[in-house]
């Protein structure tokens, strides 16, 4: 399983995302540009002592990891999503993109991609816009890990 971050700002939320992926075995892609310096302290300390068991990648931009992985199967992260993320039947090598934290995904995409665009349900309520950021990488991950008996985890 690939998680996917697009621009992250938050180090954080990258951080406490780098420790999911490393328990979980899944792959982490970032792609630039960071809001943060890799050498963050925030962003290490999330991560603890973690970082030797990342498969992590940088990427240059979203057109870069598509052209990297052509037969991959991504799906894009989205409060404006048209189906629940639990309604998706995921695959061992699918590619899981969540957007910035204050942004999201580029409308573009998401008007581009919209029949792989999910979204976790929430209370319809203005005040109440999203999840934080490692909170919804851990969902979405563990439903696609789960439906495929969490591989390799005991």
């Amino acid at each position: 399983m690939h998680i996917v971050l697009v621009e992250p700002e938050i180090p954080a939320n990258t951080g406490n995302i780098a420790r999911t992926c490393a328990v979980t075995g899944c792959s982490l892609h970032l792609v630039l540009p960071l809001g943060f310096s890799t050498d963050d302290k925030q962003l290490k300390r999330a991560g603890l002592d973690y970082w030797s068991l990342l498969d992590i990648t940088y990427h240059d931009s979203l057109s870069q990891l598509w052209d990297k992985y052509p037969d991959g199967r991504f799906h894009y992260a989205s409060t404006k999503g048209g189906h629940w993320y639990s309604d998706v039947q995921y695959q061992l090598d699918d590619f899981l993109v969540f957007g910035k934290e204050t942004q999201g995904l580029p409308r573009e995409l998401i008007q581009t991609h919209a029949d792989e665009v999910v979204r976790i349900p929430m209370r319809n309520d203005a005040k109440a816009r999203s999840l934080n950021l490692s909170n919804a990488v851990a969902i979405v991950a563990f439903e696609a890990l789960r439906q495929n008996g969490f591989p390799e985890m005991v």
